[in-house]
């Protein structure tokens, strides 16, 4: 049975039997493309430009899981340099295109205050890119999300934590249990796993509230509210170097 230390070697031995079929497959389709003795039909065209779209989303794909590996593997080394994560937080909830053509609103709240941290900013504007794009991707409208930010002092240690919820639920969110953030999600690739270890390689955490419905005195039995937990993330940073 394979082993947690393994699966790194199994990725990257993955990543490198999938680069070599794709990079000729992509090959042939833009040859096809740009192949001017043998014009195609207009149909011919359109299944060819198809395809080649579909090859690159598999490049795309097969990058993002050597990243996968690499962090894994402790190949990747992330920058230490200081930033605002709450500057950082509006800066990229700007743009995120997701709500734009529906009745979606998306606002960041309280981040009037800075969160100084030292980190790899690159990757993690990646990272809360991601998660807010697969939050609102579960969104239907109206409705307004709000990525609430602040700052926390628990034990003697600073953290600053975004809560991306339904704006009615985020004090609820902050409020509930921890329960697991679910990055293995259709739509959204790789980024999701991607977005996790890097919030981790910077000492903080990624989860979801533990959502239950059937309580206060119903009768019923608690429940795991998934869905609503499926909408909800939150991520501490720890503040300092």
């Amino acid at each position: 049975m394979p082993t947690e230390e393994s699966y790194p070697k199994l990725i990257s031995l993955a990543v490198h039997e999938l680069r070599t079929p794709i990079s000729v497959v992509g090959g042939y389709l833009r040859m096809l493309q740009r192949d001017t003795d043998a014009p195609l039909t207009d149909r011919q065209r359109k299944m060819v430009d198809e395809a080649e779209k579909s090859c690159a989303k598999l490049v795309a794909l097969i990058a993002a899981l050597s990243e996968v590996g690499k962090i894994d593997e402790g190949l990747i080394t992330m920058s230490a340099k200081p930033i605002d994560l709450f500057r950082v937080v509006a800066e990229v909830a700007e743009g995120v295109h997701e709500a734009e053509d529906s009745e979606l609103r998306f606002e960041v709240r309280g981040h009037d205050a800075s969160a100084r941290l030292t980190g790899d900013e690159t990757r993690l504007r990646a990272a809360f890119g991601a998660i807010f794009q697969a939050i609102l991707r579960e969104k239907a409208g109206p409705c307004t999300v709000v990525a609430d930010c602040r700052l926390i002092k628990e034990s003697a240690r600073s953290s600053a934590v975004v809560v991306v919820a339904d704006e009615p639920s985020v004090q609820a969110a902050y409020d509930a249990p921890v329960g697991t953030f679910d990055e293995k999600r259709g739509g959204v690739g790789l980024s999701l796993p991607i977005a996790r270890r890097v919030i981790e390689a910077h000492g903080g955490r990624l989860w979801s509230p533990a959502f239950a419905t059937g309580e206060g005195g119903t009768g019923q039995p608690a429940v795991f509210d998934e869905r609503a937990a499926r909408s909800t993330a939150l991520i501490a940073l720890p503040l300092g170097s």
